[in-house]
């Protein structure tokens, strides 16, 4: 998620090699300034950054490790905006958040996404209210969003949106629904009419949160807009959207700082669940490539039930992690989110995810292919792959459409994954996992 800007504090960090070497420590700035620059960090938030770091690794000792304590600090300092951070509950339900942007912006997709972190997550009951009835469409794509994610939609195409979001709000309290999530018009532009909209809006629901969210895609633009909606309506929090397709990320450095408020979201991803908390203490240690096992253990521990894993790991033991097992693990990773983003969370595991950035496992061919072969399997099949003979094999493939070589070889690739996954579940099994990983990351795959 922050590739460049990740690659660009270890490059400065690599060039302090010995203590007190200060022409060492100019150019390790030297080159973070460049960087940070060419990454779309505003130019005051970088001069900002580099003074202090150079202050503070000078006055500490000129090394390696106060170099890369300083920038840590530095980088939570520029980060820490005061206001809440990720999402918070209103003390008395149901938590009113009031959605807003300018169109194009990725606002209803990320209405979306902020229901299923909530519905899943943080397993609350949820309810959305259409409110933009400007764009074309705008209602369909949320009943769709909505339908997708199993929560309630609240929508009439034949009512103003006032009229919407009372009826909504009636709704949630009567149902005891735990937040309101308001999906609100935008523009192209910021015009009066827009903003009149969305004070009537504010006005009638009295939200406990106002989320602006903005395209990261856009650069410094998303401040310059952010600002404008916070002097005339008011903002509690910035979601940035479409973080995945920003090359340079580094409008997320100076946004914060920049508007004065929080950064509270950050989009990863075109699916549900590639929307990432952001919490200033996580995201630097993601950005100093040290990972986020909190976020990460977060998402997982949400999806995946307890005893559940514990009668898989059972089975992987014992080697006998069938077909099944193996449909419910991908249905689970599903809703972590993409491999990329889940990746990008292990420490040392950036570089990793940087090969596997276009891994999807609902439209890749192979997942296709494996799910094709696993529905013309018997129930029984399924349970224990040993009784799939030549005969099954063949009727498998043709029922697959696929040869009975292609069946073959990923029956054999399956046999390996469960035999790896019965060795590493031993005793010496997390340093083996380890010692292949730094295999990995060093010869076996490219930087």
């Amino acid at each position: 998620m922050f590739d460049t800007l990740t690659d660009s504090f270890k490059n400065a960090i690599g060039k302090i090699r010995f203590h007190d070497d200060e022409k060492a420590l100019k150019k390790a700035l030297g080159e973070l300034k460049k960087s940070l620059l060419k990454s779309d960090v505003h130019h005051k938030v970088v001069k900002e950054l580099i003074s202090i770091v150079e202050l503070e690794t000078k006055t500490k000792g000129i090394g390696k490790d106060n170099f890369l304590k300083s920038i840590r600090n530095e980088l939570t300092r520029v980060l820490t905006v005061q206001g809440n951070q990720g999402f918070v509950f209103a003390s008395k339900p149901p938590t009113v958040v009031l959605m807003m942007g300018l169109q194009g912006s990725g606002k209803t997709t990320t209405t979306g996404k902020l229901a299923y972190f909530l519905k899943e997550q943080k397993k609350k009951k949820v309810l959305v209210i259409a409110g933009d009835l400007q764009r074309l469409a705008a209602v369909e794509q949320l009943r769709q969003i909505t339908t997708q994610i199993d929560v309630t939609l609240v929508a009439d195409e034949n009512k103003t949106p006032q009229e919407i979001v009372k009826e909504g709000l009636k709704k949630a309290n009567n149902e005891l629904y735990d937040v309101v999530l308001i999906d609100t018009a935008g523009r192209l532009a910021i015009d009066e009419e827009l903003m009149e909209e969305l004070k009537s809006i504010k006005d009638l629901a009295q939200p406990d949160e106002l989320f602006y969210v903005a395209d990261a895609m856009t650069g410094q633009d998303a401040v310059r807009t952010a600002t404008t909606f916070k002097e005339k309506i008011g903002i509690t929090g910035v979601v940035l959207s479409k973080f995945d397709g920003d090359s340079k990320g580094g409008v997320a450095l100076g946004l914060s700082g920049q508007v004065g408020v929080p950064l509270r979201f950050i989009g990863s991803g075109e699916k549900m669940p590639d929307l990432d908390q952001f919490i200033p203490e996580r995201i630097v240690s993601r950005l100093m490539g040290q990972g986020d096992l909190e976020s990460l253990a977060e998402k997982t521990s949400a999806v995946i039930d307890e005893k559940e894993a514990k009668h898989l790991t059972r089975k992987i033991k014992k080697g006998q992690f069938n077909f099944n097992d193996f449909l419910n693990q991908m249905e689970q990773m599903k809703k972590i989110g993409s491999m990329k983003s889940m990746l990008g969370m292990i420490p040392g595991m950036s570089g990793m995810a940087k090969q596997l950035e276009n891994i999807d496992l609902d439209n890749s061919s192979e997942v296709k292919a494996i799910n094709a072969m696993i529905s013309s399997m018997t129930p029984k099949e399924r349970e224990n792959p040993d009784l799939l003979n030549n005969t099954r094999k063949r009727r498998i493939a043709a029922g697959a459409g696929m040869g009975q070589v292609q069946v073959n070889r990923i029956m054999k690739q399956f046999k390996s994954a469960a035999k790896m996954a019965k060795r590493l579940s031993g005793k010496n099994g997390m340093k083996q996992m380890q010692d292949i990983m730094s295999q990995m990351n060093g010869g076996g795959i490219p930087r």
